[in-house]
């Protein structure tokens, strides 16, 4: 039995000319060029990429995700993250996509989400409400107040998004929300106010008011039995939550297959789809275990080495191979840096500061790009018809001068014509 049977699929295939003439005993190259997962990265940089290399663009504003990046490096590393994902997040933290009540920076966002759905990378908005980098300026109002803004956030937002951003991490981190104390926030008032649940339908129901089609995400770190009993009470509440989120930043620690495993038997039984959504591996020593809020942490520029960097890929192989291969509720996995020196100046991305290709990089590429890919050459029948298996996504057909598309999906009709041009 194919262990990865549940990643693929098999479809019967009419190819024709344009004047529907059947394409009989014809070379057809059938190749995946898009996964039907998601094997996905933080898209930060999409944003500077858009708005300064591409035509029609606009000086960002001074401060807007700070330095203005140099154009060949951006040109360099947008690359090379489209060599390798095709699923990005993009940071709509409330305080820093309006730092200005009333100013948004959606033409900019716009621009992003453009660029990466013309390359064919499903975009994901991240978050609409949030204790962390809540815009400042909502504490000078009452709650109520800040409630009816909060909504009305979500309302634009995801409605100006609405066929570019399908996807949105609605709430973050709601478990720790009516306790944080770290500092005052509008979005830890509401939960007090409101509770978890009702805050969290509430929320839920205006995206979904927006965008009905959009696949609407709750996310957490915190992965005890306090987030499955709160997913619970959302559902029995009838929130509409469609896919679970689980953040996997593994500062303190490789989380290995049994302690993976033992985390999905726990949300598994939700029978919804579940999104690692932030997945961090370090090539560095790992954080200090008294460190309670990985916000506290601080790498060292020299942080990572040769043997980190080596351990480092070899986990992160395992973990997706491990998703990919024995969990089919699994349907994408987001590693949260591309580039190291990002979040905590940690060296947990893909590429190294100067741009450099990790041996994370190379070991991805080589997992995604080809063990789990699709590269067949088939010929066609007396009647047109050729018969393609492989994992489920877009794929390209070539037959000779002609070329066609095709979607390989679960659930597919037993028989799809194509149209060879």
């Amino acid at each position: 039995m194919d262990k990865l049977s549940h990643r693929k699929a098999t479809q019967r295939i009419r190819l024709t000319d344009q004047a529907g003439s059947p394409l009989t005993n014809r070379t057809v190259h059938c190749k995946l060029v898009n996964h039907e997962f998601l094997f996905g990265c933080g898209a930060f940089e999409s944003l500077p990429y858009a708005n300064i290399c591409l035509p029609g663009g606009e000086p960002l504003p001074e401060g807007f995700r700070g330095r203005k990046p140099d154009p060949a490096r951006l040109e360099d590393r947008m690359a090379k993250w489209l060599g390798l994902f095709n699923y990005g997040t993009l940071p709509f933290y409330w305080g820093r996509f309006e730092p200005e009540e009333g100013k948004p920076h959606t033409a900019e966002y716009l621009r992003a989400s453009e660029f990466l759905r013309s390359k064919d990378v499903a975009v994901k908005g991240h978050p609409l409400c949030w204790q962390t980098v809540c815009a400042p300026w909502l504490l000078k109002y009452d709650n109520e107040t800040i409630l009816r803004k909060q909504l009305e956030r979500i309302h634009r937002d995801v409605g100006d998004f609405k066929g570019l951003v399908d996807m949105w991490d609605v709430i973050n981190e709601v478990v720790i929300m009516p306790i944080y104390d770290k500092y005052d926030n509008a979005a830890t008032r509401l939960c007090k106010m409101l509770g978890r649940v009702k805050l969290i339908k509430t929320v839920f129901d205006a995206a979904h008011e927006a965008n009905p089609d959009a696949q609407l995400l709750l996310n957490d770190f915190n992965l005890s039995t306090n987030y499955e009993i709160l997913i619970d009470g959302c559902l029995n509440a009838g929130t509409p939550i469609h896919t679970i989120g689980l953040q996997s930043h593994q500062h303190q620690g490789i989380w290995g297959r049994e302690k993976a495993d033992a985390i999905l038997e726990r949300f598994e039984h939700f029978g919804l789809p579940i999104h690692f959504t932030e997945n961090t591996i370090v090539a560095g020593p790992l954080v200090a275990p008294e460190i309670n809020d990985l916000q506290d942490a601080h790498y060292d520029d020299d942080a990572a080495t040769p043997e980190y960097e080596a351990m480092q890929a070899e986990a992160l192989v395992d973990m997706y191979r491990n998703l990919f291969e024995n969990h089919p509720l699994v349907t994408a996995i987001t590693n949260w840096d591309f580039g190291d020196g990002a979040w905590l100046n940690a060296p947990s991305g893909v590429i190294r500061k100067d741009g450099s290709l990790k041996p994370s990089y190379h070991a991805l590429h080589k997992l995604i790009r080809e063990e789990w890919s699709t590269d067949v050459t088939l010929c066609s029948d007396d009647n047109g018809m050729i018969e393609l298996k492989g994992f489920k996504g877009k794929y390209q057909l070539d037959c000779g001068a002609l070329q066609g598309k095709v979607t390989l999906t679960a659930g597919a009709e037993n028989c799809a014509a194509v149209v060879m041009q």
